[in-house]
């Protein structure tokens, strides 16, 4: 079966049935034409996150990273990663090897948070990964080394440096005091210098796309687009600095996290919100916020499914009429679930005994809904990232004045991983909405923590080339301008 036709196995549907259940599913339905509309909406609003007086008011927001190159394959050394974005942490220990183009992750070490700390003072909870950092070091022997460190924050910052990120909200369950508003760095540093008992180099901030994109690019030097599909949705990619208007300097370019899933929050996807769409905003505990991520996102796709199965049974098109209490439950219909159901072959098993385990009695045609209405969700969450993945690759490539662009999207999340058909999906998709662009797919092997470490790789690297620059006389400059060009 292939990912453009999902009907090939709707034999068990009587004709009449059918053409009811698509009158649910035509909404989901975009067409080409819609897609690049979808495109074309999408760039404008990056435009608009880019610009230094529509900024604030922008949708999609464009966040500069300070990521000024992504590796280029020289990159080497020993360096430390600190992993924060829930009730755990992570500490690794990373090794970039030049000669075989390679990121090793020599070991880490998971450390938890415990509820106190975090709804504690930000002095505790610093002090806490300061002595956790100390822990690891001592048990890999690093003790007396002082390493850079890349810093994976996941909660919202303002990125001012590489090195300087201010905590603009506490998400995630987390609510220590004095720490918004602050700068993240020099916290982490101030709880080192009070410990004393060793220290780090040079820290650069990593956003988790930023991470996935250049752990991707170390093996593959022309990734210059990172993307997650799991539980949410994101994208970061190499934008043009004389287009990064909040940020001074025209020459070069720097990694823009885009916070895409924010598109549509102003309204603009109004046209292709379906009302099961509606309902899931509606109820979910940030209402009108991410809805792009909220249409295709691990986190919301299988609710959206459950809503439509529960609609179908209503209207005696499924269940023979009846539904179960777990059916009318929000999000007891699980997003694993569509990629079971959806299993070449396998599925039609895993289909009966989910529905079973739901407490739904079923008859062959309504495993053969169900999956219908899976495959037809599970389709529009793939072009929809599509349209916004090609709205990056075609911007590239206008930025660039080039015909054609050849590039790699380093990417992550459930949704890719897991789903037997979502890359595939995605794919034909992307080839048709952005011809001209050759976009090859990378998976990415630990990128919070090895993205982590490039990133400050990469940082170091062009420290040290801008200090030579400086060092020198005008001829190289010279050069280094024409090669350029």
């Amino acid at each position: 079966m292939s990912g453009d036709n999902p009907a090939q196995h709707l034999d068990a549907i009587p004709p009449d049935t059918l053409r009811k259940v698509q009158q649910y599913l035509k909404p989901f339905q975009l067409s080409q034409a819609k897609l690049l509309e979808v495109s074309a909406r999408l760039n404008q609003d990056m435009v608009l996150g880019l610009g230094k007086t529509t900024h604030h008011k922008a949708a999609v927001k464009m966040l500069p990273t300070f990521v000024r190159a992504t590796p280029d394959g020289t990159e080497k050394g020993d360096f430390l990663a600190l992993d924060l974005g829930g009730t755990n942490f992570r500490v690794l220990h990373v090794r970039v090897v030049e000669e075989e183009q390679k990121v090793l992750k020599m070991d880490s070490q998971i450390c938890a948070i415990p509820k106190e700390i975090m709804l504690g003072t930000g002095e505790q909870l610093f002090d806490h990964i300061a002595a956790c950092l100390s822990d690891f070091l001592v048990s890999q022997n690093l003790k007396g080394q002082t390493l850079p460190l890349g810093f994976t924050f996941s909660f919202p910052c303002e990125q001012i440096e590489i090195d300087k990120s201010i905590l603009i909200r506490w998400t995630k369950g987390f609510n220590c005091s004095g720490v918004e508003g602050k700068d993240v760095v020099t916290l982490l540093r101030e709880a080192i210098h009070r410990r004393g008992d060793y220290d780090i180099g040079s820290v650069a901030m990593v956003n988790d796309t930023v991470g996935t994109m250049m752990s991707c690019g170390y093996k593959d030097q022309s990734c210059e687009i990172g993307m997650i599909i799991g539980t949410g949705t994101n994208a970061c990619y190499m934008e043009e600095m004389r287009n990064v208007r909040r940020v001074e300097g025209e020459d070069g370019r720097m990694c823009i996290n885009t916070e895409w899933g924010g598109f549509g929050d102003d309204g603009s996807l109004k046209d292709i919100q379906t009302e099961f769409d509606v309902e899931v905003d509606e109820t979910s505990i940030n209402p009108g916020v991410h809805i792009f991520e909220k249409m295709i996102s691990g986190m919301y796709l299988g609710e959206i499914v459950r809503l439509l199965l529960v609609r179908l049974a209503e209207d005696n098109l499924l269940f023979r009429g009846r539904t179960s209490e777990a059916l009318r439950t929000p999000f007891t219909f699980e997003t694993k679930f569509i990629s079971e159901i959806e299993e070449q072959d396998d599925g039609l098993v895993n289909t009966r005994r989910i529905l079973t385990e739901l407490g739904l009695e079923r008859e062959p045609v309504d495993c053969a809904v169900v999956r219908l209405v899976c495959e037809t969700i599970s389709q529009r969450s793939a072009d929809l990232c599509a349209a916004a993945l090609a709205t990056i690759g075609n911007r590239i490539r206008t930025n660039r004045g080039l015909s054609h662009l050849k590039t790699t999207v380093g990417v992550d999340g459930t949704v890719y991983r897991k789903h037997p058909k979502f890359s595939e999906k995605l794919r034909a998709t992307v080839r048709r909405l952005a011809p001209e662009c050759d976009i090859t797919f990378l998976v990415s092997e630990d990128g919070s923590g090895k993205g982590a470490a490039m990133v400050t790789a990469v940082a170091q690297r062009l420290a040290h080339q801008s200090r030579l620059l400086e060092d020198s006389d005008g001829e190289v400059r010279e050069e280094e301008e024409e090669e350029d060009e």
